[in-house]
């Protein structure tokens, strides 16, 4: 079992996650010094690295066997190097090959505890249904991008598994019924998925977790790691002398939006109107590799978006995010970078052949900002999070010197 919270041995954490602005999203959860990889060989080749490692495993395209055996080899070289804390992260959202990852994570485990609630996002799970601001996932547009029909409950969500929903009367009882709920949901060959609205539940499933040993894995949203990395007292920065030194501020500043969401479209419209150059792209075109950046870029800060006039197109995202990748690298100068939606982060910085980041810390709640190995910054954050002010905080944080503060900020 693990040794009590704070304790100098008690095990680096590792992270699994199937994007890579969830990835971003748990390295900063959790705290502490934390390395991020884009590449499962950091799992083996970082097994004598003490601290917390996340990898973006890359597996919210793939087909779900593909997606499987993913997991599965990073599990098992992990089972090569020193004892870890296993956590992985999902979307809160219940999308990506959940299932079949979640299979392949629970192979070896007495159970996994599967808690996908994001309070801070609004998002709960009660009677193990998903909510997106008090309204069941099943009954909102979360998944109008991906050509298929949101599940109705977890248990649905992970059909093929047996999976017992936690009430949550029992999660917030006394410290020892949640325990003996999941020991017992465990022993009958099922998986526990205990309801959670608040942050304060997370702590408590993490804690009951934790107490009852490696044994038990951890399965849930960056809201539940955050619970862990309370839990184990992840307090510290990343370390600074361990910080690549930081690019010049002189570097323009890119924002690649791969997102559909309609938020978008204001945070896009926010950062124009105080002197940013919006570049528009024709979807056809990035499809078919001629879009081109205007020859005229310029040194403001430039947002790159999908033309979206036309309709949302389901099942193009991946086409599309590495096209529009591809187009942002012809971007002169070195840019910082700020990417919304895992797979438009992922394939800019593929295109880039980055590997690894360094967490900073957070910008608003999921916009996470990391360094690159040589300098650069790059800000992560999920197509779905942020207000209409989204990207002009990200902006000010980042070079508070270009623009003009909003006007309700």
């Amino acid at each position: 079992m693990p040794e009590p919270s704070g304790s100098s041995r008690v095990p680096a954490v590792l992270a699994l996650a199937d994007d890579l602005s969830g990835a971003a999203e748990v390295a900063c959860a959790l705290g502490g010094a934390v390395r991020l990889s884009l590449t499962a060989r950091a799992v083996a080749d970082g097994a004598a690295v003490p601290r917390d490692l996340v990898v973006d495993l890359d597996t919210r395209h793939l087909l779900p066997d593909e997606a499987a055996d993913a997991v599965r080899a990073a599990l098992g070289a992990a089972r090569g190097g020193p004892a870890r804390l296993l956590f992985k992260k999902v979307d809160s959202q219940l999308r990506g090959n959940l299932a079949a990852e979640t299979a392949a994570y629970a192979e070896g485990a007495d159970a996994v505890v599967i808690a996908p609630a994001l309070p801070a996002a609004r998002r709960t799970v009660v009677g193990g249904v998903v909510h997106l601001d008090g309204v069941p996932l099943h009954g909102t547009d979360g998944w109008r991008a991906e050509g298929a029909t949101a599940p109705r409950s977890i248990p649905e969500a992970l059909t093929g598994m047996a999976v017992r929903t936690v009430p949550l009367d029992v999660v917030r009882s006394e410290r020892g019924a949640l325990d003996a709920e999941f020991r017992r949901i465990a022993a009958a060959g099922a998986h526990p998925a205990p309801d959670a609205e608040t942050d304060a539940d997370l702590a408590a499933i993490a804690a009951a977790t934790l107490r009852l040993g490696p044994r038990f894995r951890l399965l849930g949203s960056g809201g539940l790691a955050a619970a862990l990395g309370r839990a184990l007292a992840r307090t510290s920065a990343s370390d600074a002398h361990a910080l690549p030194p930081p690019a010049p501020k002189t570097a323009p500043l890119l924002f690649v939006i791969g997102t559909a969401e309609p938020v978008a479209v204001a945070q896009i419209a926010q950062l124009t109107a105080l002197g940013a150059h919006h570049v528009t792209v024709d979807p056809d075109e990035l499809a078919a590799g001629t879009a081109r950046l205007p020859a005229d870029i310029g040194t403001a800060p430039t947002v790159l978006s999908i033309d979206g006039s036309a309709g949302l197109r389901p099942r193009t995202g991946r086409v599309l995010s590495a096209a529009l990748a591809a187009l942002a690298v012809q971007h002169p100068g070195r840019p910082d970078l700020v990417l919304t939606g895992g797979e438009t982060a992922r394939a800019t910085l593929d295109a880039l052949a980055i590997r690894e980041l360094v967490p900073l810390g957070e910008i608003h709640h999921g916009a996470v900002h990391s360094r690159t190995p040589d300098g650069r910054s790059v800000v992560t954050r999920p197509g779905s999070f942020g207000a209409e002010d989204s990207l002009h905080r990200i902006a000010t944080a980042l070079r508070p010197e270009l623009l003009a503060p909003a006007a309700h900020a």
